[in-house]
């Protein structure tokens, strides 16, 4: 029996082994702690950690900045909270919606969940779906990850967590419901995925380009001193800003020079990247997607009524 066991512990070793996220997290701020994920896209090399996640260390206990893309990305989380200080998990806090900032949910069911109303809807229309999709993705990484949905309702305004202020911002560009938080004690940004840095941002569940760069207009105007984007490295001036507008304003003359030409998908996703965001991880990867999610609306928007005539 002894010997069965051991040739069990053996085969499973090497997955066990390789499915560890190995969280190192990096103090940005007093009392504050980043874990910042690669700029990669999900694969199972790594396990989906392609997110930057937080957590705040208050006098009163550890505020958490989303909980990651898996069970055991969460469970890693909570021991990397708890290497660095003893105080209790008193709230965590959703950005949105998104699969590599909730999956870890589980792992912190005994604290409140705090996200905006409009994220918990989304989370559970698509929920599901999205961690079935990340099973594809990543694979064992996602061993027993089930959808927790939030448990409290974040609304705009301040959030006191001992002696941090939280301003709270509920936003809207990236995916309808985005939550901005701003802790006015130490003047650290936590943008969410309204904010990418160094890495193509993502357009599935976005009202419009438009809409985004308003937020941006809001975040910025902050008195910020630094920015932890959703993904990609943390600043402390203004280039993450202005390279989502340049990118953003981009995209979006380029949906609509196609489409006033009438260009179809095919020919606009092989529109050339230009070189000043050649160096930005998976630009090409993710003009694909944002031409499939967003270009239709170019091509109605640009569309002339034919059921309809001025008479002459």
């Amino acid at each position: 029996m002894r010997w069965l066991l051991l040739i069990f512990v053996s085969l499973c070793w090497p997955t066990w082994a390789a499915t560890d996220y190995s969280l190192k997290p990096r103090q940005i701020a007093e009392g504050t702690w980043l874990l910042e994920g690669s700029t990669e896209n999900f694969a199972k090399a790594n396990g989906g950690n392609i997110v930057n996640t937080a957590f705040i260390v208050t006098d009163a206990g550890v505020v958490v900045i989303d909980t990651g893309p898996s069970k055991r990305y969460g469970e890693a989380l909570r021991q990397a909270i708890a290497a660095t200080t003893d105080k209790p998990i008193i709230q965590v806090l959703l950005t949105h919606h998104h699969p590599d900032h909730v999956l870890g949910n589980q792992a912190f069911s005994d604290a409140p969940i705090g996200a905006l109303a409009g994220t918990t809807d989304l989370l559970r229309q698509q929920g599901d779906a999205l961690a079935e999709n990340m099973y594809r993705l990543v694979g064992d990484w996602m061993r027993g990850t089930e959808v927790v949905l939030p448990t409290q309702v974040l609304e705009p305004g301040v959030l006191k967590a001992g002696n941090h202020t939280l301003r709270l911002l509920q936003l809207a560009g990236h995916t309808g419901a985005d939550l901005a938080i701003f802790d006015e004690t130490t003047g650290v940004l936590f943008a969410g995925d309204l904010v990418f840095y160094e890495r193509a941002l993502t357009t599935p569940n976005s009202p419009g380009l438009e809409v985004w760069l308003r937020d941006l207009d809001t975040l910025q105007a902050l008195p910020w001193k630094q920015i932890v984007p959703g993904h990609g490295p943390v600043a402390t001036d203004a280039r993450p800003f202005l390279q989502m507008r340049d990118y953003l304003g981009w995209l979006d003359q380029l949906m609509r020079d196609g489409a006033a030409r009438g260009d179809d998908m095919a020919e606009m996703i092989r529109s050339p990247i230009p070189e000043r965001f050649a160096g930005i991880s998976l630009s090409r990867y993710e003009l694909i997607r944002s031409v499939s999610h967003l270009y239709p609306r170019y091509e109605r928007a640009g569309m002339k009524r034919v059921d309809t005539h001025n008479p002459d």
